[in-house]
């Protein structure tokens, strides 16, 4: 800033070459400011666990987006004394006592740290989960790492759910109107309201199905030209509800839930789904598998595969209670689930004593309470993913359950009280099944079809 003797202060003269910018926090301290305390100067010094450094700074915005140079982020990870290890040392050592880590896994989460400290763009500022991801190009620890930095409250959680990574692959050809309007519903959904019309967060599952039953409907909207929910009428809506057949209920609900919320948020002039009658539940048949498939399954050389198989064959388990089942379920021979004492049949028996040795070989200090484990989860406390260890099997859990009650549900003659009582149904769930013991299209020449 130029200013001659006597004259005043020429503004336009000064930026005819250009404006000059400053940056953030590189200016000179004000006189007579007070002297920061030690704690002040360096927060992550503090022993006390109700401090968390980077809380009372805010979030300092990037000028260039660069990507970090591995010889520097490799060479800052070999020094010993980091700001970052110093703060997390006692959370990394509760972890490890508490998870049953082992020495490397410790060391590896030490070193991840080291690695994040070249990461953040000021020595008090907190991580992005997205950041963390980056590990893997180091051989970092990814998950753990996770795990101390929340612990700590140094985590930003900046990673999409499955959910959104779902609703965003199922949603990116739409115009850009509609876009916008899912985008609300989902926030909605996701996160609950707060302000009239007022409404509670709903279940993952819940909006998983929502997103599955409108979905091919809004493409085929799309497609003819719609470039906004607020030009949908209710004759549209039910011409798209006659044209689906198999998930006519799901729809249903879906575009009730959308065009409510859209009307709340006033993104549409009117609600056209207001009135209209919920679609009845469509139901399928059952029917059973072949034996020689559950026969090789169950057969497995990988003993937690024979296992999770023989635990639904024999006992119907849902694909939930088996990644939930604790050790301490069970006990005696007997499988307690709620209420529900089950007494294990003989292969279920044997195959939980090859999965339990194997278990103990493989991970011998894992302190996970869960029956289901695997490499991801053995050194915490969560359980194991539904789909474990159901990808790249032929079966389908669900199928397997619904094989063995109606094995059950015939071989008592369509006795619905102990199928209620054996499986845990309730009495609509069961008389889906009690239908096939007379069924029409089951029968042939007025004999039962046998199961296979």
């Amino acid at each position: 800033m130029l200013q001659e003797p006597g004259h005043g202060l020429d503004l336009a003269g000064a930026n005819k070459a250009g404006h000059q910018l400053f940056f953030a926090n590189m200016t000179s301290a004000r006189r007579g400011a007070p002297a920061l305390s030690p704690e002040q100067r360096a927060p992550w010094k503090r022993r006390d666990k109700t401090t968390v450094p980077g809380a009372d700074h805010g979030v300092q915005m990037t000028l260039f987006d660069m990507p970090p140079d591995p010889e520097v982020i490799a060479a800052r990870a070999r020094l010993e004394d980091r700001d970052l290890t110093r703060y997390c040392a006692a959370i990394v050592r509760e972890h490890a006592q508490r998870a049953g880590w082992s020495k490397r896994q410790r060391n590896d989460v030490t070193r991840s740290l080291r690695l994040l400290q070249g990461f953040r763009l000021s020595p008090t500022a907190k991580i992005r989960a997205t950041d963390v991801l980056q590990l893997r190009q180091y051989s970092g620890n990814v998950i753990s790492t996770i795990d101390v930095l929340a612990a700590a409250g140094l985590l930003i959680e900046d990673r999409p759910t499955r959910i959104e990574r779902y609703f965003a692959a199922k949603t990116s050809t739409l115009p850009p109107v509609m876009k916008d309007q899912l985008d609300v519903w989902l926030q909605v959904l996701t996160n609950g309201a707060h302000q009239a019309p007022r409404q509670i967060p709903r279940d993952p599952g819940t909006i998983r199905a929502h997103i599955l039953g409108i979905e091919p409907i809004i493409h085929a909207w799309a497609e003819a030209g719609f470039q906004s929910f607020a030009e949908i009428t209710r004759a549209d809506i039910t011409a798209a509800l006659d044209e689906t057949r198999v998930r006519r209920h799901v729809a249903g609900n879906g575009l009730k839930s959308l065009f409510t919320t859209l009307k709340g948020r006033r993104l549409i002039f009117a609600n056209p789904t207001r009135g209209m009658k919920a679609s009845p539940k469509g139901s399928t048949i059952p029917f059973a598998l072949d034996a020689a498939v559950i026969r090789e399954e169950l057969n497995s050389p990988n003993p937690v595969v024979a296992l999770a198989v023989a635990l639904v064959a024999f006992h119907a388990l849902t694909k939930k209670q088996l990644s939930e089942l604790r050790l301490t379920d069970i006990s005696d021979g007997h499988l307690v689930l709620g209420t529900r004492d089950i007494p294990l049949a003989a292969p279920v028996r044997t195959r939980l004593a090859a999965w339990l040795d194997q278990r103990n070989r493989t991970w011998p200090s894992s302190a996970n309470p869960h029956l289901l484990i695997n490499r991801r989860t053995a050194p915490r406390l969560l359980p194991v993913s539904r789909q474990y260890p159901w990808n790249g099997l032929t079966l389908r859990p669900q199928a397997l359950r619904e094989d063995r009650i109606l094995h059950e549900i015939h071989a008592t003659g369509g006795d619905i009280r102990r199928i209620c009582d054996l499986f845990g149904l309730s009495v609509e769930g069961a008389t889906r099944y009690l239908n096939t013991v007379e069924h029409p299209d089951l029968t042939l020449e007025g004999e039962q079809v046998p199961r296979t």
